[in-house]
């Protein structure tokens, strides 16, 4: 089956990466989405992936009130960068090229980001990982997501989550929830779903960029949402 997608940008949380510990890594999970990314840039994918921070440091949420904003989004860049250097060697071992850049300099750990730079190591098949964020505080790696798939032209965002897709209220506490197949950018503003922060959101639907929101519990699903099966949530104007 031939590709819907051909260059996209996967956001993949902190949390999913950790499995069910909760905190750092089950690299057998790691290594499955690894192995399900590589079947598809087999196929002809082009893949960019923003990783979270949240299996070890949730920004804002995690400074109590005692940490500074500031200082705890700066916290949050710094776990984003590890996640993107330890995805990057699982890559390497399932024998995929993954390249780190970030968007603070540190040395040792990844590029400085460069557009120009990201989209060559695409096109000759790399992985590129983006990490820290966007650099700067205030921002979420959801609207970092956002900011990197516009940047480098991508045809869609793919939003691996913990939950299968969007709903009109949060499913694991409202029995009653429904999920969407299909919601538009203003729908999703305007009833203050959590799906991306508004931000992100606003960022996407000014770029024409498609959300594809699934669950990541089976990496495949990467493959079968590329591809263009109907699964998760479609997000578009």
């Amino acid at each position: 089956m031939s590709l819907q997608f051909r260059r996209v940008l996967i956001k993949i949380s902190g949390e999913a990466l950790s499995g069910d510990k909760g905190t750092g890594y089950d690299i057998a999970f790691v290594t499955s989405v690894c192995e399900s990314v590589k079947q598809c840039l087999e196929e002809g994918a082009q893949i960019g992936i923003v990783i979270g921070g949240g299996n070890f440091w949730r920004g804002v949420k995690d400074g109590a009130g005692k940490i500074e904003r500031v200082s705890a989004d700066r916290m949050g860049m710094l776990a984003t960068a590890m996640n993107c250097m330890a995805v990057k060697d699982v890559f390497r071992q399932c024998g995929v090229d993954a390249r780190v850049m970030t968007a603070m300099d540190i040395q040792g750990v990844g590029e400085r980001h460069d557009v120009s730079r990201a989209i060559e190591y695409l096109e000759a098949g790399k992985v590129v990982l983006f990490g820290c964020g966007t650099g700067h505080p205030f921002f979420s790696t959801d609207t970092a997501a956002a900011l990197r798939a516009a940047e480098i032209g991508a045809d869609a965002i793919l939003l691996a989550k913990n939950i299968d897709g969007v709903y009109s209220a949060d499913p694991r506490k409202d029995p009653t929830a429904v999920k969407f197949d299909e919601i538009s950018y203003q729908e999703v503003l305007s009833r203050r779903l959590q799906v991306m922060d508004s931000t992100a959101t606003s960022l996407a639907m000014d770029n024409h960029l498609p959300v594809l929101v699934f669950a990541l519990k089976d990496p495949m699903n990467i493959g079968r949402v590329l591809r263009g099966e109907r699964i998760g949530t479609l997000v578009h104007e």
